[in-house]
């Protein structure tokens, strides 16, 4: 374990198949590109990083269980389930260290049902619409907000 602790990085559905998908939306980067990404990141801030991605919102909710007690934070793309999911919103209020929301795309500039949010009442913060850059910006902010809070 590091001197700063885990990261969780939580990947929803249909984020596997990132790099085939929608690549006008996502891009062409793999969601290993992504993980490889954040891994590298925090590996530079002292950081250790766990990866999990699942298409069922109840493997999401336990691996959040999970993270209590364990990981000092929890960077979370949903993907769809960010505007569905108050199961989600439920763990992760329950969860005390730091969350972040993550987007690969901007769904304030997407259909209005992505215009709203079931993580960000319960989110430290969000990121958004940078593309695989969010993923190394997303663990930087909770890099950020830990030395804040201590």
């Amino acid at each position: 374990m590091s001197a700063k602790g885990l990261v969780l990085l939580i990947s929803g559905p249909n984020l596997n198949l990132l790099g085939e998908r929608e690549p006008e939306v996502y891009g062409t980067a793999t969601l290993d590109d992504h993980v490889a990404a954040a891994a590298a990141a925090a590996d530079e801030r002292d950081l250790d990083l766990e990866h999990v991605q699942s298409n069922h919102e109840g493997d999401l909710v336990e691996a959040i269980q999970g993270a209590r007690g364990r990981a000092v934070a929890i960077v979370i793309n949903a993907g769809a389930l960010s505007h569905t999911s108050w199961s989600l919103h439920d763990a992760l209020a329950a969860f005390d260290g730091v969350v972040v929301e993550l987007h690969i795309s901007n769904p304030a500039a997407r259909e209005p049902f992505r215009h709203v949010s079931t993580i960000a009442p319960v989110a430290d913060g969000c990121i958004a619409g940078f593309g695989g850059l969010g993923y190394p910006l997303a663990i930087e902010a909770v890099d950020r907000i830990l030395a804040a809070r201590s």
